[in-house]
């Protein structure tokens, strides 16, 4: 399905935010966890729209990580880990953040983020001195108080894959150059969370771990660099909107690392980081764990630590700009251009009228028959018109109205959500229509 590129683009303005998140609440993408208690900071939950995108956008990764490429498992990790794990990431060193509190309204705020250190930028109190804050989430294993074991849920998913290299080479048979993909919940204990689903403090993330070997990893962080960015604007509705940020300031083992961002954000702009890590991760974990998680090369018999190109990205930061992404105010109606392939809804079918039985029994008909192969929902209140505009609202790429016409010439009538032109097509020929448009 063509995007359109008309002039009505989304507004990148501080208020396209609140938007956003009036448009997620009010038609069912995502919801503030616990609402009905008040809310929790950081957390939230996702609809019944929400959850059918985030599902589309996770399998559209999954399928083009271990379809689309050679060499390439997927694994589904353990939430929590042992303890030393984040002793032997060094998270438990450097997840640290100086924190200072408001001796006057009791706020809290990263110093490293003030400007002046010793006043408070929401009320104007005097500040405390620093205090070191770790933003791991503890949490106690055992069931006899006082002798629970202290351990953290995961700060970063990616750690669960360099704990299962070793199983996953053993068992797939697998030769460098090789990459590991996994799709899964981190936790973190921000200090100011914000911005909607930008920083959260439970999250999900996707990251591919790929590992080769020490002289080739120039050639793979290019080629990977490369790829997320072509596989990022394929999903976008204004690729020009995506960009590279390279970092300066890099971690001690890191010779490159790069951010995917989408430049005109009114929140942050990081979406997903492309990372030189070396050998750091698997020669860390092999000292600390007496584990040896070197490669030998079946060939040549040379052993080595593999070296690690990473891709980690956040499913909800690229789900909240999608959703900015393709927010669109036109004359008279919101539209959500979202990609076909990531939208909740690929079809809505519609009766013209609701009180005309002979209508309403077609159209179910066509929505049942639909349903087999497409997310489809059907819709039979108010005017025709206000549900197409609905549907427009929650980005449903085509919608199939059943009109007396379709009675007589087996038709139907399919309109375009970005272009509105309508087109009638046979009944028995709807299926395969919808799927050469919906490219599945």
């Amino acid at each position: 399905m063509n995007q359109n590129k008309s002039n009505d683009k989304p507004a990148s303005s501080a208020d396209s935010i609140e938007k956003i998140v009036s448009l997620c609440k009010r038609r069912g993408f995502v919801f503030q966890s616990s609402e009905i208690y008040g809310g929790l900071q950081g957390f939230y939950d996702f609809g019944q729209l929400g959850v059918e995108m985030k599902n589309n956008l996770k399998q559209l990764w999954w399928r083009w990580m271990t379809k689309s490429h050679e060499n390439i498992v997927g694994i589904d990790g353990a939430i929590i880990t042992n303890p030393k794990v984040w002793e032997a990431s060094g998270h438990l060193k450097s997840f640290v953040d100086p924190l200072v509190e408001c001796k006057k309204c009791h706020h809290r705020f990263k110093a490293d983020d003030l400007e002046n250190k010793n006043q408070c930028p929401d009320c104007g109190g005097q500040l405390t001195e620093p205090k070191q804050f770790n933003i791991l989430v503890p949490t106690e294993l055992g069931v006899i108080e006082g002798e629970k074991t202290r351990s953290y849920l995961r700060g970063e998913a990616c750690q669960t894959i360099y704990l299962d290299y070793k199983n996953v080479l053993d068992t797939a048979r697998l030769k460098i150059p090789f990459g590991i993909c996994q799709i899964g919940k981190a936790f973190r204990n921000e200090v100011t969370p914000g911005n909607f689903l930008y920083r959260q403090r439970e999250f999900e993330q996707w990251d591919l771990q790929w590992f080769c070997h020490p002289n080739e990893m120039e050639k793979w962080f290019e080629y990977w660099k490369q790829e997320r960015m072509s596989w990022f604007k394929s999903i976008f509705t204004y690729p020009e909107n995506l960009g590279f940020y390279q970092h300066e300031k890099l971690a001690h083992y890191a010779k490159k690392a790069f951010d995917i961002e989408y430049k005109p954000s009114p929140v942050g702009k990081e979406m997903e980081g492309i990372h030189w890590r070396g050998d750091w991760d698997l020669s860390g974990h092999s000292k600390f764990s007496g584990q040896d998680l070197s490669y030998t090369d079946s060939e040549t018999g040379e052993k080595f630590v593999p070296n690690i190109v990473e891709t980690s990205g956040g499913v909800d930061r690229t789900f909240l700009f999608l959703m900015l992404d393709a927010y669109t105010e036109e004359t008279d109606r919101v539209v959500l251009k979202l990609n076909p392939k990531i939208a909740p809804y690929k079809v809505a079918v519609f009766p013209l009228l609701r009180n005309k039985p002979e209508l309403v029994s077609l159209a179910k008909e066509i929505y049942r028959g639909l349903k087999k192969d497409f997310s489809v929902v059907f819709d039979d209140r108010g005017n025709i018109g206000k549900r197409y505009y609905a549907q427009d609202e929650i980005g449903t790429p085509y919608c199939v109205t059943v009109d007396f016409e379709s009675l007589e010439d087996k038709k139907v009538t399919v309109r375009d959500r970005d272009t509105m032109k309508q087109e009638r097509i046979n009944i028995s020929q709807l299926p395969n229509w919808l799927k050469e448009k919906l490219e599945m």
